[in-house]
């Protein structure tokens, strides 16, 4: 399936996410065998934010990927357009600040953050560049972006092994783990329809970001992509 007949499908993705919330945390643990972890240490080191900084987190989810930095006293919204992600979440965490937005339309002010971070969320926006503008906008002059998404494996034989394992496996597991295994055919197809590295780090700085580049993680199966505002 390409990017374009992934597009075309009729797939309510905030509605879908609310019907996997109470179980989208286990799931991602288990579907990429744990893994899911450390891609999320690594995001927090590239981060590497420090006290008096402000951190956006888009599609957050329930906000565990936003606990590192609130665990540290750092200020960090953990924002998604799930209304049912954030629900779990304030319940897991009511100490933690969330917020309901929509990426390519943030409800927050130009130059409000020092850091702008998605974690495998890109990939399910309608318009990825007007998405990125409003990453772009929010953030402070100097302000560091950091999207960690799913990616193509740089080694041909591997990338043939994860793309079955993708299309086979995936849907298969989740219907152990997920309140609705079915989404995760969609999510499967949006991973293997994904751009390659070079390609998404093109489109994010033709959105106007400066000192672009990327760190391929577990054979590039993920990758974190960095840039800066001029």
């Amino acid at each position: 399936m390409t990017r374009a007949q992934l597009d075309k499908k009729p797939v309510d993705v905030a509605s879908m996410f609310d019907t996997v919330a109470d179980k989208y945390d286990l799931t991602n643990d288990v579907l990429s065998l744990g893994q899911d972890r450390a891609w999320r240490r690594a995001v927090v080191r590239t981060v590497a934010a420090v006290p008096g900084e402000r951190i956006l987190d888009i599609a957050a989810g329930t906000g565990t990927s936003s606990e590192p930095w609130a665990d540290r006293e750092i200020d960090v919204v953990a924002a998604d357009f799930s209304l049912g992600m954030l629900r779990v979440g304030n319940r897991r965490r009511p100490d933690m600040a969330f917020a309901a937005a929509d990426a390519m339309r943030l409800p927050f002010a130009d130059a409000s953050f020092d850091v702008v971070t998605m974690s495998f969320g890109l990939r399910n926006v309608a318009d990825i560049d007007l998405a990125l503008r409003e990453f772009l906008r929010v953030a402070k002059p100097g302000g560091r972006l950091v999207v960690c998404e799913f990616s193509q494996p740089v080694n041909k034989a591997f990338r043939t092994v994860y793309s079955n394992y993708l299309m086979r496996a995936l849907p298969s597991v989740a219907r152990r783990t997920s309140s609705n295994p079915e989404s995760y055919v969609y999510l499967a197809e949006s991973i293997r329809a994904w751009p390659p590295q070079g390609e998404l780090a093109g489109t994010i700085q033709r959105a106007g970001w400066t000192r672009v580049g990327w760190t391929n993680l577990t054979g590039g199966v993920v990758a974190l992509h960095t840039a800066t505002k001029r």
